[in-house]
């Protein structure tokens, strides 16, 4: 393995503690015996194409260093190489480092992890969802929970986890089920109104909601969670659970396994690693082992 690793950073993840957290992570890289050299990420395309050199160009690792957003982006420049992905998580939700038991919003702590992770070769592979050419780790989402996460995502106030909770009380005014169709890889169709449906990789998204709760990153399967026709009351009731992943028994909750999955829902759109897809339908499929991952 080559001693040049890529920081990929973004400067403004967590309000500001990507910056901050790059000083540690790189100075337990290099403490470690590594060459590193940093990728700003403040234009997403730009930075993407950046990473993209830098895999391309044989460097020894990428580390992502901020929030969701950061690693999903990582995601696209590492998956389906050989080239190792290390997560320093220092965003919002943090989603797909805890997914995978990295240490959240610890820099210091996730960047002694990764260089030890480099020089012992502790390289995991995982599996990583994919619907057209992107790339997902934690869980695409879709109907009452992706209208949240489109309100959360305009919404300057308050910040974290409480904003989603507060584009939920928003969006529950307006919300009723919708018409889906949701075919999986073993042909059966399930027809149904529903609430919302997610396709989980990992196990939670929106900063710890384990919508997915037993989703498992390397059995090459999606966990697929459908919340049915739910009343305000019941959504209201059920939704905190989720942050314990509790829900999963609820009488109006099914959950399917399959490694491909498609939605249909009219007047629906999809969000995946909290990153707009585009409007339903949409197919995602399951690889295995899609991406290399430093760490535990």
């Amino acid at each position: 393995m080559t001693s040049e690793i890529t920081l990929f950073v973004n400067p403004t993840a967590g309000r500001g503690r990507g910056a901050h957290a790059a000083q540690p992570a790189a100075a337990a890289l290099r403490a470690a015996g590594f060459s590193v050299r940093t990728v700003i990420g403040e234009e997403a395309g730009d930075a993407l194409r950046r990473a993209r050199t830098a895999v391309d160009g044989g460097t020894g690792a990428l580390i992502a260093v901020g929030g969701d957003g950061m690693a999903s982006l990582a995601l696209q420049a590492v998956a389906g190489t050989r080239t190792p992905l290390g997560v320093i998580a220092v965003g919002t939700g943090n989603d797909f480092a805890r997914a995978l038991g990295l240490p959240v919003r610890d820099p210091a702590a996730a960047g002694a992890l990764v260089a030890a992770a480099l020089k012992e070769e502790r390289i995991r592979d995982v599996d990583l969802g994919r619907v057209g050419a992107t790339w997902f780790g934690t869980v695409l989402a879709s109907g009452f929970d992706s209208r949240v996460n489109d309100r959360g995502n305009r919404m300057r106030w308050p910040t974290g986890r409480f904003k989603y909770d507060l584009a939920m009380l928003a969006e529950l005014a307006a919300f009723k089920p919708v018409p889906y169709r949701v075919t999986l890889d073993d042909g059966v169709v399930h027809e149904v109104d529903a609430t919302l449906v997610a396709i989980g990789n990992g196990s939670s998204y929106g900063g710890g909601m384990r919508i997915c709760a037993d989703a498992d990153m390397s059995d090459g399967l999606f966990d697929v969670t459908v919340v049915g026709d739910c009343s305000r009351t019941t959504l209201l009731k059920v939704f905190p659970r989720v942050y314990k992943g509790t829900h999963l028994d609820h009488p109006k909750v099914t959950v399917h396994r399959a490694a491909t999955v498609r939605i249909e829902a009219q007047g629906t759109t999809g969000y995946a690693d909290g990153e707009r897809l585009g409007d339903l339908p949409l197919t995602a499929t399951c690889v295995p082992g899609a991406v290399r991952v430093l760490g535990p």
